[in-house]
């Protein structure tokens, strides 16, 4: 076969080596447009994870490439002075002009044919080739002339950045942020060999411009950079290499292949350097590439479809993780405002991919500080109380815990009325430990359901049967109950979700909602509210407050999410008045508002009132950020003691990119711009989880929605997992009926842990360092 490669990048070069040692007999042929000692930037980093695989696939690149890297197992965060170490992370770097010249030597080696200064214009001197690997880089000219064949996309990041070089030497990778009267600024900086360390500035478009940066004045940069960052430069100058100011390209393609040309490395997918180097996503897609290659021969569909069955997945996981990770550093002026510890820990949980159980097993000081800075405020709590188990306040209200049940419906009232099963749901997850209960959407009106099936609390005989399950909670468990009252406007009168989705019924009520627009194809158009019927529905939500405290309720939701009637009038997307409730985000607040002060003004003062909101509809023309932080702004000006925050089903068409704990970055939004406690919600599927959001400050309170269905007791099994009080039971709150088998569950609870970490230090990939 011959193959031939545009680009000799360490991602082209390796595929080459790796072929050509497996089919000494191709004729592969590298072509790059510099020459052979040109290199712009300064170093790269590899991981542990991946130098093994490097061993394992050329062990004498692999040799080549250890005799002259910087090896680190220190990671530093510093922030205008103060510093925390945390060990155990395993990664080197490497010089890319050096490391480009041992892959060409190892190219030379094994009789791949090198071609510098060979700038491809003209793909038809390639007719003849099997295979053609476009790795030309972020600016793939390749990729460019068959961009709808690939089905490329390029969004362009809102940060600035530039890599510079400098002689200071560094004991470990550090991140150093500095607080300037423009705004902040980060510097990603690392050692890459004796003498030399790579510093990549980072900052927003917004301070950068307040800075009087310009894209490619190297001299300003600089002069500018040296004076910010003196502290931490200590005396050595900054080297700049083409060093202009860039925005990060995020590069996705809907096929890597076209006809018999394939992508690598950044012409395929870029992601961001704060999860590590491109170089190393590049050299390990190379050896997918090249594996795909040995495997089928001259079948290149069958070459190409391999290539992507074996990294497509993996490149997407790792690009996600990138881009939640750039997403962290363009909030970087949000996070910066945390305590030292906090931010800290932020930094290193940002993608996502990190927990707090992650760096415990790395670094168990570092975690022991960042537990003990979230106890230090906590009146009687011990230094290592885990932050699941610690109480929050909300009014005279005291939680137990920071687990909240999420509102799910169970399409189980008769005319509105609750019965012995919600009895029983409500009751076996308060006894199984949750802090707080949210009750599922309890209606202020007859229309105002979901399906007929749904509770209300508009009479007395429903305060009534509501009464029996808050007095049983409030006798039997710790926890505390909120009732979730809402309207569903435009969502209502529709079947049980298991006759149909979104299906009305036959016999409907006539809907309201902001403005006249359906739902969906299937169901009525509703009714466009009057004055006068806001008027009315403004008085059943009164009367509703009135009536959750007459049942017991400690707390009250607003309903304000989900496109329900209230979230109708606060989406673009629902609501197109042309009167004073309608346009600006002002104007679309003004009867949600208005709702909640009714309700707020009957409802006890020492009884908190919490909103639940949609911090997105996943749909294009939807509810902005500026709309968010307006709408949290305004309900905590009018009383609101929590935003609960939610996203999407504003419309049938959305489109929401789920994942896990994925909402969990509207309501960092929300808490650290506003300045008000939040719940979270969103896949969040065990304690861990549920720890890292709390301790980064993503959240005050984490909402667990399916993950308690079908286990009522999660709290008291994570309360065994986390050994929480082993040595005081009594005061854990177990129910005296249950207390006998704690014994023997703690223990059990404990071994399994200590089995699940044992196998992950075993699993974690051996240092490489010399």
């Amino acid at each position: 076969m011959k193959i031939t490669v545009i680009g000799g990048g360490p991602g082209g070069l390796y595929f080459s080596i790796l072929l050509k040692k497996a089919r000494p007999d191709y004729t592969i042929n590298v072509y790059e447009r510099n020459r052979a000692d040109d290199s712009f930037g300064f170093g790269v980093v590899f991981s542990d994870e991946t130098l093994s695989e490097f061993l394992t696939r050329d062990p004498q690149s692999y040799d080549l490439i250890r005799t002259k890297f910087a090896y680190w197992d220190e990671l530093d965060v510093a922030r205008d002075g103060e510093k925390v170490r945390i060990t155990g992370n395993g990664f080197c770097g490497c010089s890319r002009k050096t490391l480009l010249q041992l892959l060409q030597q190892r190219c030379r080696e094994e009789g791949v044919n090198l071609h510098f200064e060979a700038n491809v214009d003209d793909m038809t001197q390639f007719a003849d080739s099997d295979i053609i690997v476009a790795a030309d880089g972020i600016n793939s000219g390749i990729r460019e002339k068959f961009v709808s064949d690939f089905g490329t996309d390029i969004e362009l990041k809102s940060n600035r950045f530039v890599w510079m070089g400098s002689t200071r030497p560094l004991d470990a990778f550090t991140y150093f942020f500095r607080t300037t009267p423009y705004g902040t600024f980060v510097a990603h900086t690392y050692q890459y060999e004796e003498g030399m360390s790579t510093w990549i500035f980072e900052t927003t478009d917004e301070t950068w411009q307040k800075a009087g940066f310009s894209v490619t004045d190297e001299e300003n940069t600089i002069n500018k950079l040296q004076e910010l960052f003196a502290e931490e430069l200590e005396g050595h100058g900054l080297i700049s290499n083409r060093s202009h100011w860039r925005q990060f390209p995020v590069i996705t393609n809907k096929k890597w292949s076209h006809d018999n040309i394939v992508l690598l490395g950044d012409s395929k997918a870029t992601a961001h350097y704060s999860i590590g180097s491109g170089t190393k996503l590049a050299m390990e897609c190379a050896i997918a590439l090249a594996d795909s290659v040995i495997k089928h021969g001259d079948n290149v569909p069958a070459v190409f479809e391999n290539y992507e069955k074996l990294r497509r997945n993996r490149v997407e996981m790792i690009q996600h993780a990138a881009n939640v990770s750039l997403q962290w550093f363009e909030d970087m002026d949000r996070h910066i405002q945390h305590p030292f510890m906090q931010f800290a820990f932020s930094v290193m949980t940002r993608s996502k991919k990190v927990t707090f159980e992650n760096l415990g097993l790395r670094d168990k000081s570092f975690t022991q500080k960042v537990l003990a800075e979230f106890n230090a405020n906590l009146a009687d709590n011990k230094p290592d109380t885990p932050a699941a188990f610690t109480p929050f306040s909300l009014r005279s209200m005291v939680l137990d815990n920071r687990i909240v049940m999420s509102p799910m419906e169970q399409y189980s009232a008769t005319d509105g009325l609750v019965s012995d099963w919600h009895l029983m749901h409500y009751g076996a997850r308060a006894t199984g430990g949750v802090g707080l209960i949210i009750t599922e959407a309890t209606a202020i009106s007859p229309t105002g359901r979901i399906t007929l099936g749904c509770p209300g609390i508009w009479s007395d005989e429903q305060v009534a049967a509501w009464k029996r399950v808050t007095g049983f909670i409030h006798k039997n468990s710790v926890a505390k109950i909120a009732v979730q009252i809402g309207h569903s406007g435009r969502k209502g009168a529709v079947r049980f979700p298991w006759e149909g989705h979104n299906e009305p019924l036959d016999d409907t009520w006539g809907l309201l909602s902001a403005s006249p627009i359906a739902y969906n194809d299937a169901m009525a158009v509703p009714n466009e509210m009057t004055t006068e019927d806001m008027d009315i529905i403004t008085e059943e939500f009164a009367n509703a407050a009135k009536n959750a405290n007459e049942a017991g309720f400690d707390m009250i939701e607003l309903q304000a999410h989900h496109g329900f009637l209230l979230a109708s009038f606060l989406s673009p997307l629902t609501n197109t008045r042309q009167d004073e409730f309608g346009g600006s985000i002002t104007n679309r607040l003004k009867f949600p508002i208005r709702v909640f002060k009714a309700m707020r003004e009957v409802f006890p003062p020492e009884k908190p009132i919490s909103v639940r909101i949609s911090a997105s509809d996943w749909a294009e023309g939807g509810i902005d950020e500026g709309d968010v932080l307006a709408i949290a702004e305004a309900f905590k000006k009018a009383g609101a003691d929590i935003i609960n925050v939610s996203t999407g089903l504003t419309v049938d068409y959305q489109k929401p990119a789920v994942g896990r704990m994925w909402q969990t970055p509207f309501s960092d939004m929300v808490r650290n711009t506003v300045h008000v406690p939040t719940i979270t919600a969103g896949y969040i599927q065990d304690i861990d989880q549920i720890n890292t959001i709390l301790l980064n400050g993503r959240a005050d309170l984490v909402a667990l929605g399916k993950t308690l269905l079908l286990d009522p007791y999660f709290v008291r099994t994570a309360q065994a997992y986390e050994q929480y009080k082993a040595n005081d039971l009594d005061s854990v709150g177990i129910p005296k009926q249950y207390m006998s088998a704690a014994s023997h569950f703690y223990p059990y609870k404990g071994g399994e842990r200590k089995a699940v970490e044992g196998m992950k230090r075993a699993l974690k990939p051996l240092t490489h360092k010399k």
